[in-house]
């Protein structure tokens, strides 16, 4: 996250298609987007990858607007020196590489805003310094040999998985970790350890994550042990990805994320789930995302109503599009009835604050500038969390919470219904992906609402 003490300067270019990020093309708009040190000093086992590291991170930077240092000296570690970056790579690193001074000033870089990203054995790296420790999320325990394995993407709106599919299949080297870093931070993916030999992780075995820590951003990826991992367009457009979000130019939900279980999965067999009132449908597409055709309708979940629960799903809107989400509706084929009887959480960021991107349709705006600062533009994810406690109905896009709202309308109630994603009409193209849910124990009715909670 850019720190307010220094200049962020918007990215000329939101996002580029995958083969625009594998070559050292430079950016067309010349224009700086962000400052990265890249940091490779080992003190123990050295990678022969880190040149490949170095000199992939410069062009995946020159291309998109970063400028990009590289030093394997630790004196780069001082106030002054850190503030001229937007964030801090630690490339392969192993050992104890920094000094207590030297280690201070960085803890002071992240609580400021920072951007951390380790690659690979950043995770063997200070492991007597428990402020490192919780930043790069686990520490390395071990590893079997090189091989192929199946990587399973658990969160596809983040910018370094986005561009993926469901699963992954390359070939690494597969660190095992001291500790799960589940319950701490967001997983983007872990490991399916039937798909290879070594791993000792139990099955939950997490490889790539982000997290808030502290006041800055840390993202931690444990591919990249081998040369060619840095000629992959996929994992280059992995780092790249990572690299936006800790730089702060794209934006994502890495808050701890556990106990959910998906409504819908990307499969025809979870659609089968749904079904669609009023006009107009939903388009399932190889990717498994669903996107509208026509309208106005809605794709509704009938085989049960919640009363408290965290709805999460991840959306998408091509330019100037409308859609939404509906929550505490009567079952009903007629899509009128969720509007009449539910509340909807728009998705349209170009309408009236009470009828925009994060409102209560109608009823609520959002806090326009948190959404402002949260939004991913036309083209990118999104992530809403909607959470339903009582009569009290709140919402989270990318991680932050922009509008809490209660319902006093007796003739509506959030504590028992349906849920439902609209098909606004033939000029809208909204995607949805990954729709999961949480149910929640019940409250009883709310008076007032506590700040931060």
């Amino acid at each position: 996250m850019r720190s307010t003490s220094r200049t962020a300067t918007a990215v000329a270019v939101a996002a580029l298609a995958l083969g625009c990020v594998s070559g050292p093309a430079a950016s067309d708009s010349g224009a700086d987007s962000g400052r990265v040190l890249v940091f490779s000093k080992t003190a123990g086992f050295r990678h022969d990858s880190i040149p490949d590291g170095v000199a992939a991170l410069k062009e995946l930077g020159a291309a998109n607007g970063y400028t990009v240092d590289a030093t394997e000296d630790a004196g780069a570690f001082s106030p002054s020196n850190l503030r001229r970056y937007d964030a801090v790579v630690f490339l392969s690193t192993t050992g104890d590489v920094l000094n207590g001074t030297q280690q201070r000033a960085f803890e002071r870089y992240i609580r400021h805003g920072g951007g951390y990203m380790g690659v690979h054995a950043a995770a063997d790296t200070e492991y007597d310094w428990a402020f490192y420790g919780g930043l790069a999320g686990a520490y390395f325990e071990s590893h079997p040999a090189i091989q192929g394995a199946t990587v399973r993407v658990e969160d596809r709106a983040h910018p370094a998985t986005a561009g993926l599919n469901a699963t992954w299949d390359r070939t690494d080297e597969w660190y095992n970790y001291r500790s799960n870093p589940r319950e701490r931070a967001h997983v983007l993916a872990s490991l399916d350890e039937s798909s290879y030999t070594g791993g000792t992780m139990d099955g939950d075995h997490p490889i790539a994550w982000c997290q808030q820590y502290q006041g800055g951003r840390s993202f931690y990826t444990g591919g990249g042990h081998t040369k060619e991992s840095y000629a992959e367009p996929a994992f280059r457009q992995h780092l790249l990805g990572g690299l936006r979000w800790i730089v702060g130019d794209a934006q994502a939900d890495c808050r701890p994320e556990n106990g959910y279980r998906p409504l819908f999965d990307g499969t025809s067999a979870s659609l089968a789930d749904w079904k669609q009132a009023g006009p107009g449908s939903f388009v399932l597409n190889e990717d498994g995302t669903l996107t509208t055709t026509g309208g106005l309708g809605m794709l509704w979940y009938p085989a049960q109503g919640f009363g408290a629960y965290s709805l999460k799903l991840d959306w998408k809107v091509d330019g100037d599009d409308n859609s939404g989400v509906f929550v505490g509706f009567p079952p009903s084929d007629d899509p009128w009835s969720a509007v009449d009887n539910g509340y909807e959480v728009q998705i349209d960021a170009t309408d009236v604050p009470e009828r925009t991107t994060g409102s209560v349709y109608g009823s609520q705006s959002a806090d326009l500038a948190k959404r402002d600062r949260a939004l991913n533009p036309p083209g990118e994810w999104n992530t809403y969390e909607i959470r339903v406690e009582g009569e009290r109905l709140r919402v989270w896009l990318n991680g932050v919470q922009i509008n809490d709202f209660t319902n006093t309308d007796p003739a509506r109630s959030l504590r028992d219904g349906h849920v439902g994603i609209q098909n606004h009409g033939a000029d809208d193209q909204v995607s949805f992906r990954d729709i999961r849910i949480k149910e929640l124990p019940a409250k009883g009715p709310k008076t007032s609402a506590s700040p931060g909670d």
